[in-house]
């Protein structure tokens, strides 16, 4: 969805991980968009997303409901905070491309796990095990420090009495595929019938529908 979304507003996408399904399809995913105000746009889809349609994997034909969590951070250069080596671990991995082909033979890839956020970051572009730890290191602290800044904001935010906004874990946003077709966010009421379009990047309008509303609560 996001891929498609980017391809269509001439951004680009580079991939930094991903993790199968025991079954199928992909279980996580990290990659970074580039392109003009990226982060901007993407922080309308951080949150719960909710997904209701008929489970390919049940042969009576049931309606399943399925959760998946977006996790969007700004891009940073060697962002100045401390991280404690003592509360990373690192997992090592085999890099791999679409449809879970290896691009190269050794545990070169790196995911790395903060342990008192659970924050993950993870990098497979570079060919040593020395080269992914250092671009996902840099990664880890942009994340630390984005969730220390967001942190903050709601803070402020419980101080000066605004009112509270959807965080960490909250759904934002339904896709409802049956018994009717609808995606509706939560937070802003933006709708649109055609689940299809927007399953395949139609998402401006849900996007600048967010910066609307985060606006309108900015002017409060």
């Amino acid at each position: 969805m996001y891929t498609r979304w980017a391809e269509r507003r001439g951004f680009t996408v580079e991939l930094s991980g991903i993790s199968e399904g025991t079954e199928a399809g992909i279980l996580s995913a990290d990659f970074t968009i580039h392109g003009r105000y990226a982060y901007g746009l993407m922080t309308s889809e951080r949150g719960t997303h909710r997904l209701v349609r008929i489970s390919p994997f049940d042969n009576q034909g049931r309606r399943q409901t399925s959760f998946a969590s977006v996790q969007v951070w700004p891009v940073m250069d060697a962002p100045n905070i401390e991280v404690n080596e003592s509360e990373i671990r690192m997992e090592v991995f085999r890099a791999s491309g679409a449809g879970g082909q290896h691009i190269n033979k050794t545990s070169s890839a790196v995911r790395l796990i903060h342990e008192p956020t659970g924050l993950v970051s993870s990098s497979q572009e570079e060919r040593s095990q020395l080269q992914n730890r250092e671009r996902a290191m840099t990664r880890l602290k942009a994340m630390i420090a984005a969730r220390i800044e967001e942190e903050h904001e709601a803070e402020r935010d419980r101080i000066a009495g605004k009112p509270a906004q959807v965080g960490w874990g909250s759904q934002i946003r339904s896709y409802v595929m049956q018994p009717y077709q609808m995606v509706k966010d939560v937070r802003t009421e933006v709708e649109d019938g055609n689940v299809a379009s927007v399953l395949d990047g139609d998402l401006d309008e849900f996007m600048e529908g967010f910066l609307r509303w985060r606006r309108s609560l900015d002017e409060k």
